[in-house]
Order: C-alpha cells, then sequence, then structure tokens
C-alpha cells in the first residue's frame, strides 16, 4: 500500500470516527442533562438530613424529581432580599454568581415542605475555595433561618481522604446538624470549623478535619460569605410572621 493511500486511509477513519463521537454526543446530550439535573437534586435535598421525609438513598430518580415537584418551592433573590422573577433556583449557576458584584448576585433558594409533618425547611447554596479548587454546598436552614438542618458538599478537587472528606465523611457532615449561625443576641456569626476541635457546648463550632487546615477554613469562609447573603431575605420572612 502507497504512503498516500495509508494517508487517505487514516484521515477517512478520523473523519468517520469524529462524525460518530459527534452523533453519539449530540444523542446522549438530553439524557445526560437530565442525570445532572437529578444528581444536583440529589444533593440538594440529602442537606435535608432527618428533616427530609423518606431514605434518599433508596429513592429512584423518578422519586427525587417527583419530591422536587410536589414538595419543593424555588426561588430566585439578591442580596438586598429581593426576589427575581422569571427565573428558577436551578437555572443559577453558583459558579458564574460568585463572581459577580455581591448586589448583582442572583441567589438560589429551595423551600422543602414535609408532608408529614408540615414543616419548611430552607435550602440555600454557598460556594468558596478549598485546597486545590472551587468547593460548594447545600445549607438547609430550620424555619427560624437559625439552626441547621444538615448540609452536603462537594468539591472539584479537594485530597481524597482529607480535604475531599467535607463530601465523603458522613459523621463529619453530621456535626452541622444542630448548628446556629446567631448568637443569642441575634448576632450573625455563622459556623466555624475549628482547629484542634470545637469548644464543647459551643453550637457554632465544628472539628476541623485531621490533615484538612485549609480545606476546613475554606468551608468556614464560603458559610460566613454565603449564608449572610441571605439574611435580608430571611429578615423579611421574620417581619412577614
Amino acid at each position: 500500500m502507497s504512503t498516500t493511500k495509508i494517508y487517505l486511509f487514516v484521515a477517512s477513519m478520523t473523519v468517520v470516527v469524529a462524525l460518530l463521537l459527534t452523533g453519539f454526543r449530540m444523542a446522549t446530550a438530553e439524557q445526560a442533562e437530565i442525570n445532572e439535573k437529578v444528581f444536583n437534586k440529589r444533593a440538594i435535598l440529602k442537606s435535608l438530613a432527618e428533616g427530609l421525609d423518606g431514605d434518599l438513598d433508596a429513592m429512584s430518580d423518578e422519586e427525587v424529581q417527583a419530591v422536587f415537584e410536589n414538595n419543593v418551592q424555588q426561588f430566585v433573590i439578591k442580596a438586598d432580599g429581593s426576589v427575581v422573577e422569571d427565573v428558577t433556583a436551578e437555572e443559577v449557576k453558583m459558579k458564574k454568581e460568585v463572581k459577580k458584584a455581591i448586589e448583582d448576585r442572583n441567589l438560589p433558594l429551595y423551600v422543602y415542605a414535609n408532608p408529614t409533618t408540615n414543616k419548611s425547611y430552607y435550602i440555600t447554596a454557598v460556594r468558596g475555595k478549598g485546597l486545590w479548587d472551587e468547593i460548594w454546598g447545600s445549607i438547609a436552614l430550620e424555619d427560624d433561618f437559625n439552626t441547621i438542618v444538615g448540609v452536603s458538599y462537594d468539591h472539584a478537587a479537594e485530597t481524597p481522604g482529607l480535604g475531599a472528606e467535607i463530601k465523603d465523611n458522613s459523621a463529619w457532615v453530621a456535626m452541622f446538624t444542630g448548628k446556629k449561625i446567631y448568637d443569642d443576641a441575634g448576632n450573625f456569626v455563622s459556623i466555624n470549623v475549628r482547629k484542634g476541635g470545637a469548644i464543647p457546648g459551643n453550637p457554632h463550632q465544628v472539628d476541623a478535619i485531621t490533615g484538612a487546615t485549609i480545606t476546613g477554613d475554606g468551608v468556614t469562609k464560603m458559610l460566613e460569605s454565603g449564608l449572610q447573603l441571605y439574611e435580608s431575605y430571611f429578615a423579611t420572612l421574620k417581619a412577614g410572621n
């Protein structure tokens, strides 16, 4: 076989493979988008911990979708407490929003109504920086807008067994349940991931993860900067009660 024929064969095969890959990507794009949305919904519901009606791990994708359709309201708000119309929380991309000036950011808020207990929980979104890359999470609050029901965290590139424990260590994540973001005087203090361990009885601290100080500091800063953006909106809800 001549060199020219070899080049033509390789070129034609490259074109065929490229076309096949493009076709496959287009054919699966819709399902991939659905899968991503369900994944995100699971992460949001996971933050509810015991506040969720049912076992999230046992729920099918269809059941997760049904919980959102039947029991979750979505809002988009601004840091000044105003509500953004004609956009859903799911449409907000926090990775883009954190690059904007605070007053320009869209903030997603999910309100879950437990159909058994009739209690409502408010799920906020926060995003920050870990050791290597971005970290983010969903923080669920009781309707006092102070007590944490639960949290779920994720990350882009934290170290397995160390910083990645913010996602993988369920015992550490559970430490946030019951913590308070305001002190007794009503001042916003957030939650501190404390190196050396939380002071016993302190409602605003959790233990740091051994060997992951920078990631833990990132979680502390993320919670402080992220949760306070919801203060104005929650104040309007308190005033209306």
